[in-house]
This record gives C-alpha cells, structure tokens and sequence, in this order.
C-alpha cells in the first residue's frame, strides 16, 4: 500500500479496506465493463474471423458481428449500447470480487505472516519467503473466489448469451438453476488460484527485487502502478488457457451444458492449442489496463481511507495499534 501517515505504523483497519477495494471496484466498472464484454464475446468465439486469402473486410465485418452481435449494423451509440449487456450483475460481482480479492489478501497475508513465517523463510529465505507469503495469500483468497462464482457465470450469459435468459426474470433463472450456476467451479478455482498467485506475487517481486522496498506499505503511487502492472501481466498469461475454459463453460445455454474436458477435447480438435489463448493479447491491452487500475486503486484508497477515517473517529488507533503490519 502507499505510504501511511506519521501517526498510522499499524495495519489499514477491515473498513479501510473495504471501502478503498469497494471504491476501486466500482470505477473500474463504470470505465472498463463495455471492454470486458468485447474480450468475453471474442474469447466465447469458436470460428476464424480472418482466414487466409480472405480480403481484410471480410475479417472485420465478422470481427464486427462477434462483438455487437445484433446492433452490428447499427449507429455508433446504440453499437456502445450493446456493449452493457448484463451491467447489474456485473456491478454486483465486479464491486464484490475486489472487495474480496483486494480486501481480503492483506488478512490472509497478515495471517500466514503470523503463523507461518519461519516456515516460509525457511524454504525460501527471507526476501522470497516474503513474496511466496503475497502471492499465497493471494492463490488462497483466489480459490474462495468461487463463492461469487453465480454472479459471475450471470454476468458472462448477459454478456455473450443472452438467449439463455429468453423469457425469463433474474430470479427464475436463480430458482430455476440452482446450483447449475456453480457450474464449472473447479474450472475457476484451477484458473483462479495461478492467477491470483501471480497477480500478488507478481506484484510483490516488483516491489522487493526492482524498488528493494523492505515495507511494501510504503510504496508510492508510482512503485504501486508498476508492480500493479507486473502482477497484472503475469495473472492474465498464466490463466488465459483455463480462463478461456471456465468463459466457455459458462456462456453455454442452461439447458445445454458441456463439461470442461469436452470443451478442451473439441478445442484441440477443431481449433488447435492455439485457442487455449485466443483473446490474450485483446486481455493484456484493455483487461490488463483494467486490472492495473483497480489495483493500484485500491493500494492508493485503503490507506488514505485508514487515514482519513481515524482522523473522523470512525476507526481508532488503539483499536488496531496493537496489531503488526505485513511486510
């Protein structure tokens, strides 16, 4: 996080964190969601959109068709329109992910901190010992991830299969698929936990190899914008192949499911490994923007919400002096 003030040596209070991760959440969604929902469409893509001897405009008439689907033909703003399909589950879900991912890593570190680090530094030395305990923290928060799991595969089906809700309310789909939404759980639990272990750790081996901060708390803005990009890079090449899986679980109707050794069985099939990481590069250059900003967001909002919230009373400095912060 950035630096505290002179008086705040103790860790960032649980509404800090909350309203800091929340607020990054939400400006991250007002800005970036019509670009998640081009990668989602590109990624749930499944034909060549350029082929070889094909002229150029074909390539992007088809381009055009994946990612506005009905409104391709239409003028520009009902074109951007389009790209806001399922907004209120992506709220939902997008404010609740950082305010779990963002929130919860710093407890989870602090947790491993206080329980385990000898442990740590004794497998891999001090330094390394520091940054395994960022990026683990991270890999097990990012394996709980799954309890938003429903609100995501909503947000997914709004983006890219909107058939799927023909003739049907949010909450009869809720009533009428159950568990079904947890579909494809072990999918994101096996794509979230290298994610989140290379967002966090990504990000803390900026911090500790490139700035040789021994508090990472103390990072200024700057030293948290590029390890926020570090994290954010290596978090999205690692994932995208299962990342690419769990979307086409996902986006399938509800009355026709398909596993995800099936999806990976046709993709090597009809598509060749290369599909594993179609939408990786649209990823890095818009979601990776996205994820960079949240990010370092949140590491600039928490403490100055610490800050400014005990200046206000609301938290108090005896409450939490006497709790250590995490490296």
């Amino acid at each position: 996080m950035s630096p505290h003030s002179s008086h705040s040596k103790h860790s960032e209070s649980g509404v800090a964190r909350l309203c800091g991760s929340g607020t990054s959440g939400f400006l991250e969604l007002m800005i970036f969601h019509p670009i998640d929902t081009v990668a989602k469409r590109l990624m749930s893509n499944q034909t060549r959109l350029f082929a070889a001897g094909q002229p150029m405009s074909v390539g992007l008439a088809n381009t055009n068709k994946v990612i506005f689907k009905d409104a391709a033909n239409a003028a520009f703003l009902k074109k951007y329109a389009s790209l806001f399909p399922g907004l209120g589950f992506a709220a939902g879900y997008k404010i609740l992910q950082r305010i779990y991912k963002f929130g919860g890593q710093p407890f989870v570190n602090e947790f491993l901190n206080r329980h385990y680090k000898p442990a740590f530094n004794g497998m891999f030395g001090e330094k390394t010992g520091k940054t395994m305990m960022h990026a683990s923290a991270g890999s097990l928060v990012g394996i709980g991830e799954i309890a938003l799991l429903p609100l995501d595969v909503l947000k997914i089906k709004r983006q890219t299969n909107p058939d799927a809700f023909r003739g049907r309310g949010v909450f009869k789909v809720v009533a009428d698929e159950g568990m079904g939404l947890y579909r494809g759980a072990l999918w994101t639990a096996a794509r979230n936990a290298p994610g989140s272990f290379a967002l966090f750790g990504g990000s803390a081996v900026v911090k500790e190899w490139i700035f040789k901060l021994d508090d990472y708390n103390k990072a200024t803005f700057f030293q948290n914008f590029c390890a926020s990009i570090g994290g954010s890079v290596a978090s999205i090449t690692v994932a995208a192949p299962l990342d690419v899986v769990k979307t086409r679980i996902q986006n399938r109707n509800f009355d026709n499911p398909e596993g995800g050794v099936s999806i990976i069985k046709k993709m090597v099939r009809n598509e060749g490994f290369g599909a594993f990481f179609k939408g990786l590069l649209p990823k890095i250059l818009v979601v990776g923007p996205k994820l960079v900003f949240s990010f370092t967001i949140a590491q600039q909002l928490i403490p100055l919400f610490h800050i400014k919230f005990e200046e206000m009373g609301v938290t108090h400095v005896g409450n939490t002096a006497k709790s250590k912060p995490a490296p």
